[in-house]
């Protein structure tokens, strides 16, 4: 009985630690990765697109990344929105490439970028939480008949998958920190 909740709830939480892992990568360490551009959105055809539909994106050296867009047309919405996405990237325009250098970080930019590491880890503890609260309030309502044994073991076992998720995040906020203090 207990088991497709604890399914449903590891299935939430997995793609939680997906997402933190995604926000973390998108955080310089000074290192040239293609995942650094992930948060740019670029408003082209009266939409918002992510730079990876416009372009492909490569790392021809530890510190350059070359944006090779599709279609001329759209070049200068792209620097725009590099520009824009307050990430502390300037593109040089070269045809129809965009490079980027990617800026040695001073040590205080190193613990800005822990501090927002541990922020983006804090706000996918709260979103883990928020599963743990909604699966077993969603117990409680379509299994009220369980007696209190039942709904305390469910707790409990929610409350173990819920720990190791933290431990999780906890591990992932820990590797970047050491990764952007060791550069």
């Amino acid at each position: 009985m207990f088991n497709s909740y604890l399914d449903r709830c590891r299935n939430k939480m997995s793609e939680t630690l997906e997402f933190l892992k995604r926000d973390i990568d998108s955080i310089s360490t000074g290192r040239a990765t293609p995942n650094l551009l992930d948060p740019v959105k670029v408003e082209l055809y009266g939409s918002l697109m992510p730079l990876n539909q416009l372009s492909s994106i490569s790392v021809p050296d530890a510190t350059t990344l070359a944006i090779q867009v599709w279609d001329n047309s759209s070049i200068k919405a792209i620097e725009k929105a590099i520009i824009d996405s307050n990430l502390g990237f300037s593109p040089a325009v070269d045809g129809s490439i965009l490079r980027i250098k990617i800026p040695k970080l001073s040590q205080e930019r190193r613990q800005e970028m822990v501090k927002l590491a541990k922020k983006y880890g804090e706000d996918k503890k709260v979103s883990v939480r928020n599963i743990r609260r909604d699966i077993i309030d969603s117990f409680k309502k379509e299994e009220g008949d369980s007696s209190k044994d039942s709904v305390h073991s469910f707790t409990d076992a929610v409350q173990k998958v819920t720990d190791d998720f933290v431990a999780k995040i906890d591990e992932i906020v820990a590797k970047k920190e050491k990764d952007l203090m060791s550069i």
